[in-house]
């Protein structure tokens, strides 16, 4: 089995995303093939890569295009512009608004760690109070990150248009200053 990735908010062909994010290229065509290159610099065929929104806005056949050459097996969870990915159905393992991951992890006390993935962010999840991550994307960098949060923002903004892998995110997770809050409540 490969590995497990994240991202979000490619924008590829969203001409308007260059300036909206401050992206550093001159054209779409740069920045689509930047993002491309990156992606597949850290993701193989079998690796399997969680989207969590806005892959593209730009022509259903374009993006298709774009789409073929992206390694590895890709989830979507839906953003707010998804309707030329979902125009590329067949590219994507499935198509969700919001999903649960659990992860085999030895590191933590079941055996598993469970992740929040949602276009969004939010202040609470489910099973946020013990020690659940919550990736979101949608806000490109301009959500301040809360250390006291098992959550951050995976969007392509925020990380050098990288994909992070699982072992990234709980590296991020494990730098977190959060403590689990029922833990020590007086009742």
């Amino acid at each position: 089995m490969g590995k497990i990735f994240f991202t979000s908010d490619h924008h590829f062909g969203h001409s308007n995303i260059i300036k909206f994010s401050n992206r550093p290229f001159q054209s779409i065509e740069e920045m689509n093939e930047v993002l491309i290159d990156k992606w597949n610099e850290k993701i193989r065929k079998n690796d399997h890569v969680y989207h969590l929104g806005d892959v593209g806005l730009i022509n259903p056949k374009k993006l298709e295009k774009i789409l073929s050459r992206l390694n590895g097996k890709i989830y979507l969870i839906k953003g707010n512009h998804e309707k030329s990915a979902e125009s590329c159905k067949d590219r994507f393992e499935w198509i969700k608004d919001y999903y649960e991951l659990i992860v085999n992890d030895a590191d933590f006390e079941k055996g598993n760690q469970l992740l929040v993935l949602f276009h969004y962010g939010m202040r609470v999840w489910n099973a946020s109070h013990w020690g659940t991550y919550h990736l979101y994307g949608h806000s490109h960098g301009t959500l301040p990150d809360n250390p006291n949060s098992l959550s951050f923002d995976i969007g392509v903004d925020c990380h050098n248009f990288y994909p992070l892998s699982y072992s990234d995110v709980k590296s991020i997770m494990l730098s977190k200053t959060w403590k689990p809050p029922l833990k020590n409540r007086k009742n």
